[in-house]
């Protein structure tokens, strides 16, 4: 269980400062290996402002934050960088370099890395590219460019750069925006898949309701390659928490069932909502 093993991320009382307007306001919570938080909210309510927080994208004006056990509270842009290289990350629209083929723009984390030891020779790397792409079955685009591919697709590699690097965290902002439902579909179930094949913990920020059903209420079956829904006694083995921010703060935190059971008119708003 979670509460066994140490938290991958622990914010305490952060506070995010922009000027005279606070971006985050004393947010407190953790993260463990394997456990998925799930973020709703309303334009501007600090979602994203969270998931940069924690990889030293903005600095927190006070409280504390740790990444895998480190105090980063204060920690300088160089000394992210080892840590970064743990972490996977899925930008809205995917944040694919239009100049470079889908190949180098997976590979772009590998040949970045900063943890202290090499990434490999060129073959290695073209060969755990190869295997993200396999992952996210896109295999075939390595010699093409981001703009001959779907948006769709495009996402979809997006989740193989995140994921190249074996990360044991991965952030999520907005994976399934703008996509039609059977793409973002598509777009969950590999997000599970990572979860399910390697133990990952996961911040997912998003506007539709049913990407976190996906991520409480079903596992990737590894050997089928599919989403298996699970029977409702199991469901809570996704270890999914649901979280809800409003101006900088959160406002709520539990189980989808705890989700669907409050009356707060705020946080009713984000239930079965469509994005």
């Amino acid at each position: 269980m979670p509460e066994t093993v140490d938290p991958i991320i622990e914010l305490k009382d952060v506070v995010v400062a922009f000027g005279d307007n606070l971006g985050l306001r004393n947010v407190s919570l953790s993260l463990h290996p394997g456990q998925t938080h799930v973020f709703f909210g309303a334009a501007g309510s600090g979602k994203t402002t969270l998931l940069k927080s924690v990889i030293g994208l903005v600095k927190a004006a006070s409280g504390d934050i740790k990444l895998f056990g480190v105090d980063v509270t204060g920690t300088k842009e160089h000394d992210f960088y080892p840590l970064r290289s743990r972490t996977g990350v899925l930008f809205q629209e995917g944040g694919l370099f239009d100049s470079l083929e889908v190949g180098e723009n997976v590979e772009y984390p590998l040949v970045n890395q900063q943890a202290g030891e090499s990434a490999g020779n060129q073959g290695e790397i073209e060969s755990r590219v190869r295997e993200a792409l396999r992952f996210v079955e896109l295999e075939h685009t390595f010699d093409k460019f981001p703009s001959e591919l779907s948006g769709g697709m495009r996402r979809r590699v997006g989740i193989a750069r995140a994921i190249v690097t074996n990360p044991q965290l991965v952030l999520y902002d907005s994976p399934t925006a703008g996509l039609d439902p059977i793409t973002a579909n598509t777009i969950m179930a590999l997000i599970a898949k990572q979860r399910d094949a390697q133990n990952t913990a996961s911040l997912l920020v998003t506007h539709r309701y049913q990407d976190g059903e996906i991520m409480a209420d079903f596992r990737y079956d590894l050997e089928k390659q599919e989403l298996i829904r699970l029977p409702p006694e199991e469901r809570g083995s996704t270890n999914t928490n649901f979280i809800v921010m409003k101006q900088g703060e959160i406002v709520f935190s539990g189980s989808r069932e705890e989700l669907e059971a409050n009356t707060d008119e705020y946080v009713k708003r984000f239930v079965r909502h469509e994005g």
